[in-house]
């Protein structure tokens, strides 16, 4: 039972199946350090390591543990044996700790070679860090002596949990005052807690006693444990609780399996093994304080199992930096919030801080990669979380849409008194001239569009996208087909009828108007139920034009379809002001060619507009965009066309009548006859 090998190596049973110790393995102090490193978040750091399994085996454990938990070794070395202070071997070491620029020395040594390293610490001025010490040397006076030592830093270590052997120090001061091989003070005849002889055993003076220091005192505890071990086994091998032993022959396996299984109390301090015969003990954390007159260490923590856990006081850590402040020990600096870790050299803790993309953040669990934002949230350049995004429309509540839904039913109204005032006037020789019941079907053909225009407010729904554009659309075709039918029958009364009565009475008794206002309109319906039917409008949720905005619309406006029924309402405005056109010689009572050029300018320019804006501007305030123009096109055609006749109707009577109209043609008669 060793009371002071911690090598992993010794708890492998299929190599050393009798091994127990009464120290606990260096894999749990490799553990304990690495919790420790943790704890101040210190992930660049420099190890050393003493020649032999000790130093060794630790350096490799270390190194292994520490990367698993994300903490990078920029240096590592092995002390050899044959080392002296200052030498060149010694020097070549102190030359990479200092280049490796890390803050935090891990030193995993015996204690002989550890004051070989920090004699050449001191010589080579290496000041300014912390050492991690392992508990060979953590609180060995042998290290705290060496000359120098106080300027090199913060020495914080893993030590063997201090207790005491109870009489170990008065007994050890009986020898200087007795004889050599005499008993201690107690006389022969009285009873006396250690009253062996130990006539072989170095007789010690005042001069010769050594310094019982902590560190000795923890070995001597860890060999008064191993006895102990061993007395309680051979006493339950022997079945000595009665009192005396029924047992006088016992075998060496035997005891050994006992002594695995002895579980019992030790001055408060329970002893037993596991199954790689380590002891559950744990580690004191030490902190060296130079702060009084000699040098002394305190208890900061300590470090239990299973499973391995730290619990420290770090206030009561003296650190050798400004305003006694934790040191860092980092490659590269923390990244602010939503920005990645670029790795940058063979170290992960060596990095570049970049920002997270707009859409994207930084998930805390994963700092090297941003994640993509969902469908229904956004995030900023440098987001650490992303936010949901905020569903916009066109709604009935906002001022612009006050103000074009007032327009709107302004126009109906308009569209619905005109219709009324032509109604009460129809045998009047103005609304004969501006086509009698035929401006009926107009006035119809833009209230249906203008009723339209309403689906383009509040969040669209599958009706609405449906009606919207396909209503403005087919009312908008059936007013140009009648104007363009109502420009050509004009030009073609007063110019071509003399010219080829045949066609003419043939149009007329065949009612080509109205076939042609028919079969325009038809045209325009059946280009908007194919539009409906193959490239159905349905409501959809724009996610690419703004990154924070969801924008709710209808899919009609890039479909070809939708396309196709503006283009063939383009052509019947075109239809209509050559018409018209043509007809700008023709009487003053029947000359439109200024009103309706004026009309399909107005329509011109307002889908052009919208167009362009459509093709720059994707959000929510689109719709409004679609209605000004549609509000312009029908107001243009209505005030084009209607008004100048309601004026006639409601202010100049005078020129409402037979005899007006009649002079207007004998006018142009002579006119034309003239030339």
């Amino acid at each position: 039972i060793s009371y002071e090998a911690s090598s992993v190596t010794l708890g492998v049973k299929r190599h050393y199946p009798s091994f127990l110790r009464t120290i606990p393995s260096d894999k749990h102090q490799v553990q304990t350090m690495v919790l420790l490193l943790q704890s101040f978040g210190w992930v660049w750091i420099s190890v050393v390591g003493s020649d032999g399994d000790y130093g060794q085996l630790g350096v490799q454990a270390l190194e292994e543990q520490a990367t698993q938990q994300g903490i990078c070794v920029a240096f590592k070395d092995i002390i050899p044996f044959s080392a002296r202070p200052g030498d060149e071997r010694m020097q070549g070491i102190m030359h990479h700790l200092a280049r490796a620029r890390t803050t935090v020395v891990v030193v995993f040594s015996s204690r002989q070679l550890a004051r070989v390293f920090f004699e050449s610490v001191v010589l080579a001025n290496l000041t300014a860090k912390v050492w991690i010490a392992s508990e060979d040397w953590a609180i060995s006076r042998h290290i705290s002596n060496v000359p120098g030592i106080q300027g090199i830093g913060t020495v914080l270590g893993v030590a063997i949990q201090q207790r005491l052997v109870p009489g170990l120090k008065e007994f050890e001061e009986a020898y200087v005052q007795a004889d050599k091989g005499a008993p201690g003070p107690c006389s022969r005849t009285s009873e006396c807690s250690s009253n062996q002889l130990c006539r072989e055993c170095r007789a010690f003076t005042a001069e010769q006693m050594p310094t019982l220091g902590a560190f000795s005192m923890s070995s001597a505890y860890n060999a008064y444990r191993a006895v102990y071990a061993v007395a309680h086994g051979l006493h339950q091998l022997l079945g000595c609780a009665s009192g005396a032993c029924s047992r006088d022959r016992v075998y060496p396996w035997q005891l050994l399996e006992q002594i695995r299984k002895v579980n019992f109390l030790l001055h408060k301090d329970t002893v037993r093994f596991n199954d790689n015969g380590d002891p559950l003990s744990g580690y004191d954390i030490i902190a060296w304080d130079w702060s009084g007159p000699k040098w002394n260490f305190r208890v900061i923590g300590s470090s239990m199992w299973p499973p391995v856990h730290l619990d420290i006081n770090k206030t009561k850590i003296r650190w050798h930096g400004k305003d006694n402040q934790v040191p860092k020990s980092v490659c590269s600096s923390d990244c602010l919030e939503g920005h990645q870790r670029v790795i940058s050299g063979f170290y992960h803790c060596c990095f570049e801080c970049v920002p997270c993309e707009a859409g994207s953040f930084l998930n805390k669990s994963d700092l090297h990669s941003c994640q993509p934002c969902g469908k229904e949230e956004w995030a900023p350049v440098g987001s650490e979380t992303c936010f949901p995004r905020t569903v916009v429309f066109l709604t009935w509540h906002e001022t612009i849409s006050w103000v074009l839904l007032a327009a709107n039913t302004l126009l109906l109204l308009l569209v619905t008194g005109t219709a009324g005032l032509f109604a009460w006037h129809l045998d009047t020789p103005v609304v004969k001239s501006a086509g009698g019941r035929l401006c009926f079907f107009m006035l119809g053909s833009l209230a249906g569009g203008s009723c339209g225009l309403y689906g383009f407010f509040g969040e669209p729904t599958l009706p609405t996208c449906l009606l919207r554009q396909s209503l403005l659309a087919l009312g908008f075709a059936i007013f140009l087909s009648c104007l363009t039918i109502r420009s050509f029958q004009l030009v073609f009364i007063f110019k071509f009828s003399a010219k080829v009565p045949t066609f003419y009475r043939a149009w007329v008794q065949n009612h080509g108007p109205g076939l042609f206002v028919v079969i325009s309109s038809m045209a325009q319906l059946l280009i908007c139920l194919t539009w409906l039917a193959v490239w159905t409008p349905l409501p959809t949720r724009e996610y690419q034009v703004f990154p924070e905005l969801v924008v709710l619309d209808c899919t009609e406006a890039n479909s070809p379809g939708f396309m196709l029924a503006f283009a063939y309402n383009g052509l019947l405005s075109v239809s209509a002001f050559a018409c018209s056109y043509l007809g700008k010689d023709l009487p003053e009572n029947y000359n439109e060619a200024k009103c309706v050029t004026f009309s399909l300018l107005l329509n011109f320019v307002s889908w052009i507009a919208f167009f362009t804006t459509a093709s720059v501007y994707q959000g929510k305030y689109l719709p409004a965009v679609n209605v000004l123009a549609a509000l312009s096109s029908l107001s243009g055609g209505f005030s084009g066309y209607f008004l100048p006749k309601c004026y006639v109707i409601l202010c100049r009577p005078d020129l409402n009548s037979t005899e007006h109209f009649q002079a207007s043609i004998q006018e142009y008669t002579r006119r034309c006859g003239s030339t």
